[in-house]
């Protein structure tokens, strides 16, 4: 299997604007959704920052972690280093999927979506 080496960058730009799907489907939610909104609003920051820093991709995993453990005090430990994980995940599988690097691309499709 081929895996393309993508900057964690171009991938978390794509992977942010995908959140506007599912803030839209946590909206519709008759459950509360604070829980929610706190690991979205985690994975917001660690996108944006990892936007701005553009790490090395052979460091990426290493840069998530330094985040986590430089963390402000108010923020779970736990809670940002679930979100890393899964920040880190959705890159890898968008450097070894092309068909999720095409939707990424395309701008994340998905029917929760609201009007732009």
């Amino acid at each position: 299997m081929t895996v393309t080496r993508l900057r964690p960058a171009v991938v978390c730009a794509a992977l942010l604007e995908a959140l506007d799907a599912s803030e839209g489907r946590r909206r519709r939610r008759k459950r509360d959704t604070t829980p929610d909104a706190i690991g979205m609003s985690l994975k917001r920051q660690l996108l944006a920052q990892s936007i701005e820093a553009d790490p090395d991709p052979d460091a990426f995993e290493a840069w998530l972690l330094e985040r986590c453990l430089t963390g402000s005090a108010d923020v779970s430990i736990g809670a940002l280093r679930a979100m890393a994980r899964e920040v880190f995940a959705e890159w890898q599988f968008a450097a070894a999927s092309a068909d999720f690097r095409e939707w990424l691309a395309a701008g994340a499709p998905s029917e929760d979506r609201g009007p732009a």
